[in-house]
């Protein structure tokens, strides 16, 4: 049963459930990626499905519009896939089921994918449509823009006429970014010696956490349940008779971890002395992070009483929690260019633990050399610890342009509608623009979107009326011809 039916605009809400309908987390866009084929053909429209699975289609200018500039409108299909714990659903196989709450449009259990699946729906709405007026429009979704851009990195755009680059992707009505931060993928896996530990087994749990997208609300430096949970195995280790039999958290690098699990195997006579550095360190989290994520807390419940299992112990549990504990996190630079901008960054997005520790890390810098000194830095601990280290996913940060047509007319077109100016800005967040830009010589690129919060997780919403304002603009953008 439809729950968007009644929303205005009607068919940018129609797409946008039918997208919902179909599975699309990064690496699993198959499905959706078919979808946007059969769309195009269904309509006859120039489509070209390319060995990624990205997707451009073109439809020609309206009339009257053949001699104004062509458009590029850019999004990507693959969403951060992420759910409750207590959800049934597998979000490889299921659909969402969004829901409504006021203005916000949620998904039930997991995240919404309105990062960037509204992008996706404005381009059907635009494309299914024989009374909008607009110049040529050149749609181009890409994949797997959520883990590492590789889908626009693949793209050939070699029969594309713009040079004119609307980006989609953006969280914040009223914000026209132009300008984002480079940033890469880096993995650390440090070779773990196990053996067999008996005692006590107890599963602690750093919980409670916001969460958030570690390029648009790093600066807000929530808590990382990974780097906590560093931090507290790292104050275990004052302690003889700890072992580590288990260790996860995270679910994506871009995405600061909510909830981090350990199994810890503990020697019966540590238990009260365990269980007070616990919920010492607990209330130490909770003093620091009182205003910025105040729900912080530490589940710790005894599993068995008396276990015996193969664990990390002694001195390699120690090196391994030292490691974990010693490597940056969260902000390292401001701008001193543009007040309030993060300059440098780092996310510790997934921690697991099988025969190695594996960390993956999000580096993000609007410096290219800020960003390969943080990997180097990375690269520098791993081998004081023994640890190996692969970089994936590299892409530049996108360079602000003084003179912009494209921004001026978008600037132009916003005062008339509303009043007032646009803000705007640099963005901490990485996005495609500076990928394609180096693909189209000569490219201009701004970024808009609609309201969202709390991306990439359970709890990301996305605004109607937000989102019925931005498709308004788009249209009078569209329609608004050159000076």
């Amino acid at each position: 049963m439809r729950v968007l039916d009644k929303l205005e605009p009607q068919k940018v809400f129609y797409y946008f459930e039918e997208i919902c309908g179909i599975p699309h987390g990064s690496g699993n866009i198959e499905q959706i990626s078919d979808y946007l084929k059969g769309f195009a053909e269904k309509r006859n429209l120039f489509c070209i499905q390319d060995e990624y699975k990205n997707i451009i289609i073109v439809k020609e200018a309206s009339a009257g519009y053949e001699k104004e500039e062509p458009v590029m409108l850019q999004g990507h299909m693959d969403m951060v896939a992420v759910k409750k714990p207590d959800c049934a659903l597998d979000l490889k196989k299921d659909g969402l089921q969004p829901a409504l709450d006021g203005d916000k449009i949620y998904a039930k259990g997991t995240s919404l994918g309105g990062d960037d699946g509204i992008a996706v729906a404005y381009a059907l709405a635009l494309l299914d449509s024989d009374t909008i007026a607009h110049p040529r429009l050149e749609i181009v979704i890409t994949v797997d823009e959520e883990v590492g851009m590789d889908g626009a990195r693949g793209l050939d755009l070699s029969m594309l006429k713009s040079r004119r680059l609307l980006n989609l992707d953006s969280e914040e009505e009223g914000i026209f970014w132009a300008s984002c931060a480079g940033g890469a993928r880096v993995k650390c896996s440090l070779p773990l010696h196990k053996e067999q530990a008996a005692g006590t087994a107890c599963r602690v749990t750093v919980k409670g956490l916001t969460g958030g997208h570690s390029g648009a609300e790093i600066h807000k430096e929530r808590g990382n349940s990974n780097g906590l949970m560093g931090r507290l195995l790292w104050e275990l280790a004052e302690l003889e008779g700890v072992a580590l039999a288990e260790l996860e958290g995270g679910l994506a690098d871009n995405a600061i971890p909510r909830e981090t699990t350990a199994l810890l195997i503990l020697k019966p006579d540590i238990l009260e002395k365990f269980t007070e550095t616990v919920r010492n360190m607990e209330q130490n989290w909770k003093r620091e992070l009182a205003v910025k994520d105040p729900g912080v807390c530490i589940d710790m419940a005894v599993e068995r009483d008396s276990v015996t299992s193969s664990a990390v112990t002694g001195e390699t549990y120690k090196r391994a929690a030292a490691f974990l504990n010693g490597v940056p996190n969260g902000v390292q630079a401001m701008s001193a260019d543009i007040e309030g901008l993060v300059e440098t960054s780092l996310n510790l997005g997934i921690l697991t633990m099988k025969e190695e520790l594996y960390m993956e890390f999000s580096v993000r810098s609007s410096l290219e050399s800020a960003k390969q000194n943080l990997i180097r830095r990375l690269e520098a601990l791993a081998f004081l610890a023994g640890a190996a280290v692969e970089i994936s996913g590299d892409y530049p940060g996108w360079s602000y342009r003084k003179d912009s047509p494209l921004r001026e007319k978008m600037v132009r077109v916003y005062e008339r509608m509303y009043g007032k100016k646009p803000e705007i800005a640099a963005i901490h967040a990485g996005l495609e623009c500076g990928i394609i830009a180096a693909k189209c010589k000569d490219l201009d690129c701004v970024s808009i979107g609609p309201d969202m919060s709390d991306i990439h997780t359970t709890e990301e919403t996305l605004s109607v009326s937000s989102t019925k304002r931005v498709w308004e603009f788009l249209l009078e953008f569209l329609k608004e011809k050159d000076l």
